[in-house]
């Protein structure tokens, strides 16, 4: 198991937890993301994406994107995928 990093959290919405995504890699639903940070610890699978309130199936780099989050994360956290 690997890890690659594709973005970074730069902002966080609590209704509804969702993440801002600044993209640095290919980020695709159903994929496995692991969120780290000072606090930050946990993996989750991709179940709901949106750029601009319209649902999305793969983001790529340079993209901002929203993705819903079980828990809390912070600006600065760092998201990489697990491959």
């Amino acid at each position: 198991m690997s890890q690659k990093k594709v973005g970074a959290v730069f902002k966080f919405f609590v209704q509804p937890s969702v993440a801002a995504l600044e993209v640095e890699g290919e980020i695709n639903m159903g994929d496995e993301l692991h969120f780290q940070g000072a606090t930050t610890d946990f993996t989750m699978k991709v179940t709901s994406m949106q750029i601009e309130g319209k649902e999305v199936e793969t983001v790529k780099k340079g993209h901002q994107v929203g993705i819903k989050t079980p828990k809390r994360v912070r600006p600065g956290d760092e998201v990489f995928k697990i491959t």
